[in-house]
């Protein structure tokens, strides 16, 4: 397997392996877990793909070069422009932003109120752009109470709606990218650092629990700053 197949393949088969003998060894009386004893192969780490600025621009931008459909509701492209604008003012998580209710965005304290991984909440910032956004989709929308996105049947939008909602998107641009909203959380995130946010806080800003899940962002920043360096330097 090592010959042929990815490491996180190798490691997710192999978990669901051990759950297996651990469950015959519970309940089933084998003596010993074979595969204890295995050797799996160390995750790769790979540096996350992201928007540059102008990508994100360019990205935010095709909802209102897209021809609308009849059967579509006037309101629904301001709809899309407030959720990419949220995603990238605030680097939420997919399921972050679909839980969203109207009470949790607070526009004179320009923040929202998220509940996070493990039920932790936290409050992130929103920039002046995504809060206009919001409210231009509320005031067509109509939507006063209740879940802040919601789909033309007037229903929470699901997590799956907001991913096909950027590949329509994406396909309206250049952007040589396979989008997704994680891909928004990772732009927002290289672009604070890239701008000179300390990592703590963008560790905050995430949710995240461990400083070591955010730290992977400052290699793709040094990334693009050696790239920078040698493209510019006259003795790189």
């Amino acid at each position: 397997m090592k010959e042929g197949r990815a490491r996180t393949y190798i490691r997710l088969l192999f978990s669901a392996l051990r759950a297996f003998y651990r469950f015959l060894v519970e309940r089933h009386g084998l003596k010993v877990n074979p595969l204890l004893a295995v050797q799996l192969p160390k995750t790769e780490k790979k540096l996350p793909l992201l928007l540059t600025v102008k990508q994100v621009e360019e990205l935010l931008s095709a909802p209102g070069r897209m021809k609308r459909s009849k059967q579509a509701p006037a309101w629904i492209a301001a709809r899309d422009v407030a959720i990419m604008e949220l995603f990238y003012s605030s680097g939420l998580r997919l399921q972050e932003l679909v839980n969203l209710d109207v009470p949790d965005l607070d526009p004179y304290s320009e923040s929202v109120r998220v509940l996070g991984k493990g039920r932790k909440e936290r409050v992130c910032p929103v920039g002046a752009p995504a809060l206009e956004a919001i409210q231009i989709y509320r005031h067509q929308a109509g939507v006063s109470s209740g879940p802040l996105f919601v789909s033309k049947l007037r229903r929470r939008l699901s997590p799956r709606s907001v991913w096909l909602l950027l590949k329509k998107y994406l396909r309206e641009t250049n952007i040589p990218i396979a989008l997704s909203p994680h891909k928004l959380r990772h732009s927002f995130a290289t672009h604070l650092l890239d701008n000179g946010a300390d990592l703590r806080s963008v560790q905050s800003l995430l949710g995240h629990a461990s400083l070591s899940t955010t730290q992977i962002y400052t290699h793709v920043t040094t990334e693009r700053l050696k790239k920078a360096y040698n493209e510019a330097h006259p003795r790189a």
